[in-house]
């Protein structure tokens, strides 16, 4: 079975945005040709062939599969290294200040960290969800993930962070205990109570992006409550941040989401409480030292501070390590 090669190098990923060299790889991607058989096919010289193919070489994209001898013929036969390639580059800023790039599951109080370290670092966020950001920082996308699943045994994080890092190379560190729970339009009209009653004719949910720890807590708690999700208008309408769901239900245009009560407080929204959790930041060792300014701030004074004043936000475990 042929394999997929991840290319990382920004140099690589520029020499092939040349839509010559592209093709070129495709065609060796499918099966060895020669320099004769790609200039046939692309109808170029191949000497022309011959400069793309030496720069794909240089470059470790393609190589030399089999060289034969006809009298006094040699053919060399090129093949990609790859059965296909994935690109993937993070094109940072050019600063003097380092930049850190956190991705996982969206949290208002690293928004206010982010500013508050900005004189020394950049935080650059991707939030895509819990599960994904886990899965980034596994590949090297991030320097930082944060996350919030609830395995079914009742244990937050460190299950799945054992299951995706079997070789325990990274360290958790709770960042805060949040509440969450419904997110209401003000004054709550629809008279909502309970998860069941998102399932109402009249009413208009939106969603978490799949993957996210608000996600795969409310899918769970549907399946444990037998309740149909074909039912629930607006299931497959899903958003990749508390903000933006608490937004569209400023604006009218949901009535109910399971959101953090600090992002319902942000937004004059009628809230009720479901659950609290244990958010947690995972890092890899190596990546340690370029985090001490974030993994400081969040044991200060200052930083208790700031969580007081974010409503449904517990302080009390901040920056303990979670052993893993």
């Amino acid at each position: 079975m042929k394999t997929v090669q991840t290319i990382h190098s920004f140099d690589k990923i520029k020499l092939l945005a040349d839509s010559r060299r592209m093709e070129i790889l495709r065609l060796l991607m499918d099966s060895p040709a020669t320099l004769t058989h790609l200039a046939r096919t692309l109808k170029q010289s191949p000497a022309w062939i011959r400069h793309h193919i030496l720069t794909l070489e240089s470059a470790d994209l393609v190589e030399i599969s089999e060289v034969r001898k006809t009298g006094k013929v040699t053919e060399k036969f090129y093949r990609a290294k790859g059965g296909a390639f994935l690109l993937q580059e993070i094109i940072l800023p050019n600063s003097k200040k380092p930049a850190i790039i956190f991705s996982g599951s969206h949290d208002l109080a690293l928004e206010e960290i982010a500013e508050h370290l900005g004189r020394h670092v950049t935080l650059l966020s991707l939030p895509v969800g819990s599960l994904d950001g886990l899965i980034n920082l596994r590949q090297g996308l991030c320097q930082v993930s944060g996350t919030h699943i609830l395995d079914e045994t009742g244990e937050y994080n460190t299950p799945t962070v054992r299951h995706l890092f079997p070789e325990h190379s990274v360290e958790l560190v709770t960042l805060a205990h949040r509440t969450q729970g419904l997110m209401l339009a003000p004054g709550n009209p629809k008279r909502i109570c309970k998860i069941a009653d998102i399932v109402r004719e009249n009413m208009k949910f939106i969603n978490r992006n799949p993957g996210s720890g608000t996600r795969l807590w409310f899918d769970a708690e549907i399946q444990k409550q037998k309740l149909d999700p074909t039912l629930i208008k607006g299931y497959d309408k899903a958003v990749n941040t508390h903000s933006e769901a608490a937004l569209l239900i400023s604006q009218n245009k949901a009535d109910v989401s399971i959101g953090l009560q600090a992002a319902a407080h942000q937004h004059g929204l009628d809230f009720i409480p479901l659950f609290e959790e244990r958010y947690d930041l995972v890092l890899p060792y190596e990546n340690q030292k370029a985090l001490d300014p974030l993994l400081n701030y969040i044991q200060s004074a200052d930083f208790r501070s700031l969580l007081g004043q974010l409503t449904g936000y517990n302080a009390a475990h901040s920056g303990e390590q979670i052993h893993i």
